[in-house]
């Protein structure tokens, strides 16, 4: 005769029913089943707290990319919609596996938080905020600079001295690796420390007849209101190529955007935290840079600087006219 298997919920039932000395009725069982099933359910669901700075498309399609990929119970608050006091009183509250911050500001908000494992996404310059702490980890908003590096390089063949401008103190971490990868590359980068931004336009005059291309950053100092225009027109008026991570500054003359999939950026950090929840230890994790980078490039301005593009790029990107 052959042996049935029984599952866990089978040997609940078995269990009871010997300690009740009798079979119960079939509608019992039903009920236990239920209420067995239920307990199991409850005792198995993660909840991941989600705090989000802004109401906004890029931020909300991060966010369905996250929960495509982490596989888990999500409360979201808004930072923009609901005081600090209450974001950590709601926390405290529910007592989250996770606390996901999406943007800096709900970063700010939660990273007094040290008992819980905080995973950040949608953030630029995460270096400075999250340094020295071991329960933060996360997504960059930045392409790894290698990566941006090769893509520049297969663009541009005889690309051979990038350069940029940057405040240490945002992206000084970045143009540490930035600086690592040229090298590895054999690209020469021509980098100038900035602190404040009146100091843009004499710093740009050193970078006349040295540079082959110039790689702005998003850096706050150096991208502002008052030197975006000072800066497009130097770069102009020299014939170089400027190569940006947003495509509004296509509109103002650059030659090509490398820019992230913010959908993308949600897997990732659903990924992180799914394996989290799985009982890997937020430690054991580095953060990371957005994985994919999405090309676009003005051919208007290719052809004005009589700038040929590699076809394999060409075929990769969103080839788009402004002039």
């Amino acid at each position: 005769m052959l042996a049935v298997p029984r599952n866990d919920s089978d040997e609940a039932k078995m269990h009871i029913a010997k300690a009740s000395g009798s079979y119960l009725p079939v509608c019992i069982w039903a009920i236990l089943s239920i209420f067995i099933l239920f307990q199991h359910s409850v005792a198995s669901a993660n909840e991941v707290t989600v705090i989000q700075s802004y109401n906004v498309k890029p931020y909300n399609d991060a966010l369905k990319g996250f929960k495509e990929n982490c596989n888990c119970d999500v409360d979201r608050f808004i930072v923009s919609e609901i005081t600090e006091t209450d974001i950590l009183r709601s926390i405290r509250k529910s007592e989250p596996d996770i606390v996901v911050a999406i943007g800096a500001d709900a970063l700010k908000k939660v990273r007094v938080i040290k008992t819980i494992p905080i995973v950040y996404l949608m953030i630029l310059n995460p270096q400075p905020m999250v340094s020295g702490r071991t329960n933060i980890r996360g997504v960059s908003l930045n392409v790894a600079p290698l990566k941006q590096l090769r893509i520049l390089r297969k663009a541009m063949p005889g690309l051979k001295t990038v350069g940029l401008i940057y405040n240490p103190d945002s992206t000084g971490y970045f143009v540490k690796k930035a600086r690592t990868a040229a090298d590895a590359l054999g690209i020469k980068l021509f980098a100038k420390e900035i602190h404040k931004s009146k100091d843009l336009p004499d710093l740009l005059k050193t970078m006349r007849g040295k540079v082959d291309a110039f790689w702005m950053l998003p850096d706050l100092t150096v991208v502002t209101t008052e030197t975006i225009e000072f800066l497009f027109l130097f770069f102009h008026e020299n014939r170089v190529p400027v190569i940006t991570f947003s495509d509004k500054y296509l509109e103002m003359g650059a030659l090509m955007s490398l820019n992230i999939d913010t959908f993308d950026v949600g897997r990732q950090a659903g990924e992180i935290t799914r394996k989290i929840l799985s009982g890997i230890s937020i430690e054991e994790f580095s953060s990371m840079y957005a994985r994919n980078a999405v090309i676009t490039v003005n051919q208007t301005i290719a052809d004005k600087l009589g700038i040929t593009i590699n076809e394999e790029i060409l075929e990769k990107a969103n080839v788009i006219n402004c002039k």
